[in-house]
């Protein structure tokens, strides 16, 4: 662990957890202890596991094998959407040439899981292993202490165990050698959108947002914004592409890193009407098991679409910012509060779009084919 800690390793799935914490408060825990691979990546919008797992198997199993080491467990399991059989067997090929070999010393299973945007969270993939539906879990106990058959349990993304197995193999100083003295690393990022190759990239944290839109072959028409960290993202006018990749940096902006997402978003395009799909999306994809997810975000779903509809007046968007307001925080899991920031973003990002609307109605951009690829708005057909 002391290793991963003077790396600086933090997680790549969203929160950006130090993972050496991570790692000792499993390894403390009462009980044997438990790995599981969060490979679910429910963010429509990226693609960097599934392109890490293609290319590189055994390094993300590599890095899970030696978090079960450093923690003391004696089973792994790797959780992988159902909706990608592909994906299931090339992870189970790798697996199976892990078990000829002799290589590893602990379990490793495979699980294929229903595809819902919130079943990619920790503690859905904890409910689900112990016989309960892919949705979260908001109460205690938190799942590094009580998770799978109620013992201790590591969740942890398929990227970050991929650098965890990188810095063991070669050293902390050489995985500071990139990032920030406070950010080390890099980091994989799906980028899409009006870029002339869009696809997966390797960027040093701290690279500026502008520098990684050139890696991707640059924009292909004028932008007027970003979406930033996936559907549950923040939105970023143009002014702000100088900045640099980082949670401290991007935090003043009320963005993060998030999944690794980033979108360009042409001029032309109708930046209401796109977040107004995103957020149907959202919306139908709610484990509905609390107020706000219930709710409150169908709500707000339902006045951005009026409003990006040109059907808002006034009182319609006073009544959407404080509904805004209102998600974050009070959700059983984090799912509300990733919707209201994308929200609030958009309105303050395209507030001139949002004057517009209120007065003249709908833009022609608004009739202009999508931008970002929404997948249909419906639930989950199952949860287990």
């Amino acid at each position: 662990m002391e290793i991963v800690e003077a790396a600086g390793l933090t997680g790549r799935g969203g929160a950006g957890f130090p993972t050496a914490r991570k790692l000792r408060a499993v390894a403390d825990g009462r009980g044997r202890p438990v790995v599981v691979v969060n490979a679910m990546e429910s963010e429509p919008a990226s693609g960097k596991d599934q392109f890490l797992i293609a290319v590189a198997p055994h390094l993300v199993l590599d890095g899970a094998v030696l978090a079960a080491a450093a923690v003391g467990a004696d089973i792994v399991h790797v959780c992988l959407p159902r909706t990608r059989p592909a994906q299931h067997q090339e992870l189970g090929a790798a697996v199976e040439e892990r078990r000829r070999t002799r290589l590893d010393r602990v379990r490793i299973r495979l699980h294929s899981l229903p595809h819902g945007y919130v079943s990619s969270e920790s503690t859905s993939l904890v409910r689900w292993l112990n016989g309960g539906p892919a949705r979260p879990t908001g109460n205690a106990p938190r799942s590094h202490e009580r998770g799978v058959a109620r013992r201790p349990t590591l969740v942890h993304n398929a990227e970050t165990l991929a650098h965890l197995a990188l810095v063991a193999r070669y050293g902390a100083d050489w995985f500071r050698r990139t990032g920030t003295p406070e950010e080390p690393g890099t980091t994989l990022l799906t980028v899409s959108g009006a870029v002339a190759a869009p696809g997966v990239l390797e960027a040093a944290l701290g690279t500026p947002l502008a520098a990684v839109l050139d890696r991707a072959g640059g924009p292909t028409q004028p932008l007027q914004a970003v979406l930033l960290g996936g559907f549950g993202g923040a939105w970023l006018p143009v002014e702000h592409l100088a900045t640099p990749l980082t949670r401290h940096e991007l935090a003043s902006l009320g963005a993060a890193p998030g999944a690794g997402v980033l979108l360009a978003l042409p001029r032309p395009a109708c930046g209401l009407r796109e977040t107004a799909r995103v957020l149907g999306y959202l919306a139908a994809h709610g484990a509905r098991q609390c107020g706000p997810c219930r709710y409150g975000l169908p709500s707000v779903a339902e006045d951005f679409a009026a409003l990006a509809d040109g059907r808002a007046n006034m009182q319609l968007l006073s009544r959407l910012r404080r509904r805004t307001g209102l998600l974050p925080g009070r959700g059983a899991c984090g799912h509300p509060d990733g919707a209201a920031r994308l929200a609030a973003s958009a309105l303050r990002t395209f507030a001139d779009d949002v004057d517009r609307h209120l007065t003249h109605g709908t833009c022609p951009a608004a009739h202009e084919p999508p931008r970002i690829p929404v997948p249909p708005a419906t639930p989950p057909e199952t949860w287990r």
